[in-house]
C-alpha cells in the first residue's frame, strides 16, 4: 500500500515524522508522501526540516519516504506561484487541499491547482466537469479519501474521472496512526465510492507508478 497524502506534527498531524513512517511500516505500508499543510509561511523550513526525515527513507525506517507539501487555503492567484517554490526547494510530489465540501475552501482552488500542473488534488469535493476534464488533460491526479468528512463526495469525484477519463489515486490524509487503514477498508471505501473492481485496482496502480516515476527521476 501507499499513502501519497500524509501528515505529522509539523502541521496538524500527531506524529513525528519518524513514528508516523514507523507505523505504516507495521501497517504494511510501502511508502508515504509526507505532505504537511503549508502556505508562505511555512513552506520552505518544512521542506527543509521534514527533508532530514525523508531523505533517510527506507534504508533508515523500511519504507519509501517522498518529500511533498499540500497547500492549503492559499489564494488561487496565487498557487501557481507557490507551487513552483515548492518544486524549486525539493518537494518530490505537491498537493492541493481541494474544495471539500466541510471547509470553507476558496471556490476557483480547484481551478488553480489543476492549472498549475500539481500532483494530485486532493479531496477536490464536488468538482466541475470543466475542472474534471482539464485534470485529465493536464495529467492531475483526483484523490478518493479515506479521510471522514472530505469522503462525504468521493462518489461525486469516481463519477467525474469516470466520465472525463481522470485518473485516481486512494489516500488516507492521515494525521495519526489510526488513520492508516488497511488494505481491505481502502478497497471497500474504493468500492463504497462507486468504483468496480478494475477501478480500484487501477487507482492503487497509479500511486505504484507515481512512486516509481518520483524514484526514479533523482527526485530526491
Amino acid at each position: 500500500m501507499i499513502d501519497l497524502h500524509t501528515h505529522t506534527f509539523f502541521s496538524d498531524g500527531a506524529l513525528l515524522p519518524s513514528e508516523l513512517a514507523r507505523r505504516a511500516r507495521f501497517a504494511g505500508y510501502q511508502a508515504l508522501a509526507l505532505t504537511d499543510h503549508a502556505d508562505a509561511s511555512n513552506l520552505l523550513h518544512l521542506l527543509e526540516d521534514v527533508a532530514r526525515v525523508a531523505s533517510q527513507g527506507a534504508a533508515y525506517h523500511g519504507v519509501d519516504l517522498l518529500l511533498g507539501v499540500e497547500l492549503t487555503h492559499v489564494p488561487p492567484a496565487l498557487i501557481g506561484r507557490t507551487v513552483e517554490t515548492a518544486r524549486l526547494n525539493g518537494a518530490q510530489i505537491v498537493l492541493v487541499h481541494g474544495e471539500t465540501v466541510v471547509e470553507p475552501v476558496e471556490v476557483g482552488t480547484n481551478l488553480a491547482a489543476i492549472e498549475a500542473g500539481v500532483d494530485v488534488l486532493a479531496h477536490p469535493g464536488l468538482i466541475t466537469p470543466e475542472d474534471a476534464r482539464l485534470a485529465a488533460e493536464k495529467g492531475v491526479y483526483l484523490e478518493i479519501t479515506t479521510r471522514k468528512g472530505h469522503s462525504l463526495t468521493n462518489g461525486h469525484v469516481a463519477v467525474m474521472a469516470r466520465r472525463f477519463g481522470v485518473k485516481l489515486v486512494i489516500n488516507n490524509d492521515a494525521h495519526a496512526s489510526g488513520d492508516l487503514v488497511s488494505r481491505e477498508l481502502r478497497r471497500n471505501v474504493a468500492l463504497g465510492a462507486g468504483l468496480s473492481e478494475q477501478e480500484y485496482l487501477e487507482a492503487e496502480a497509479n500511486a505504484r507508478a507515481i512512486l516509481a516515476a518520483t524514484l526514479g527521476s533523482g527526485r530526491r
